[in-house]
């Protein structure tokens, strides 16, 4: 009998971006390559894992839906009850952050999911896809990937999906994790965790209910108030504030924002992105002790961008205010 152990399995799904994107005929690039073509040109990729490549998309990610990752996780799970040991998302690195934390609710379970793309396109001088997936792929087949939940793989960095967010526009160092850094890297082909986290027991199945709109607005000085008054009767099922500092707003904008909190769940988040909203510091009107008693919900550590996911995908799964603010106490 074989003394070898059988090699992973990894489901590769490519949704588009930089990373797929070749010269388009009217200039500027445009994704082009799907998931076997990525896979078939990345050197050393067929020894990490047995891989199964999917492309259910080619689109840039600003173009990518909640309901598109919401389809993604139902790939993802439908892979992993059929025996797949990990799994890989190729998009755009414009809504990374987004997906990595969407699937992070939407996935449960101890399986490694890895979301990566570039930062340079395939014929550009550097290009970083094929490193980058390389990478992604070590990590999703690597036993001490597991129960962290959706990582984001990128410039040799592994990133927890709550924290990591793109930071710059241009350098292949655009991922970030302001909280907590990267858990670890990888190098010499070896994965590398250097701290781990704890995964929320969080996990949302929306099943087929239409996902609810969710607005998100930053408060800015001076700001008059007159997009917030418009939220409510505009449609939007909740609403994500994200104000200043450790979660404030001017004044003369409280009360509407109470107003608004009676109508529909309203969570506050900070625009700094990096630190938590306060709870009990700032007393003054339109300060966090002021709208939280306004009947706001705090986002905790989570940015705008992060909670108005969170709060979409809960309230798509019939959660009420006390399972909301539960929900996002996971985070603070």
């Amino acid at each position: 009998m074989s003394s070898f152990l059988p090699r992973p399995r990894l489901l590769v799904l490519s949704l588009g971006g930089t990373i797929t994107m070749t010269t388009a005929p009217d200039g500027g690039i445009a994704p082009t390559l799907g998931a076997a073509e990525l896979v078939a040109a990345v050197p050393g990729l067929a020894e990490v894992a047995d891989i199964e490549a999917r492309s259910p998309m080619k689109v840039g990610s600003a173009s990518l839906t909640l309901e598109n990752i919401a389809a993604v996780a139902g790939e993802i799970r439908a892979g992993f009850a059929a025996g797949i040991d990990g799994a890989v998302v190729i998009q755009g690195t414009d809504t990374i952050e987004e997906t990595a934390f969407a699937l992070d609710l939407l996935v449960p379970g101890e399986r490694p999911v890895v979301v990566v793309g570039a930062m340079r396109g395939p014929q550009q001088p550097g290009a970083d896809g094929p490193a980058n997936l390389l990478a992604a792929a070590l990590v999703a087949a690597s036993d001490a990937a597991r129960g962290l939940g959706t990582l984001v793989v990128l410039n040799d960095e592994i990133h927890a999906a709550r924290f990591v967010r793109k930071a710059h526009t241009a350098l292949t160092s655009a991922f970030v994790s302001d909280m907590a850094g990267p858990l670890g890297l990888v190098a010499e082909g070896r994965v590398r965790l250097f701290t781990r986290v704890t995964r929320p027991a969080l996990a949302f199945d929306p099943g087929a209910a239409p996902l609810p709109p969710v607005a998100l607005l930053k408060i800015a000085m001076g700001d008059d108030g007159r997009l917030l008054r418009a939220v409510p009767d505009l449609g939007y099922a909740g609403l994500v504030i994200e104000g200043a500092g450790a979660g404030h707003v001017p004044g003369a904008l409280a009360p509407l924002v109470g107003e608004v909190a009676a109508r529909l769940p309203v969570v506050l988040a900070s625009r700094t992105l990096a630190g938590p909203v306060f709870a009990r510091t700032y007393g003054y009107p339109g300060s966090e002790i002021d709208l939280l008693a306004r009947g706001v919900l705090s986002a905790g550590l989570l940015t705008g961008v992060k909670a108005r996911l969170m709060l979409t995908l809960a309230l798509a799964a019939g959660a009420d205010r006390a399972a909301l603010a539960q929900a996002l106490a996971a985070y603070e």
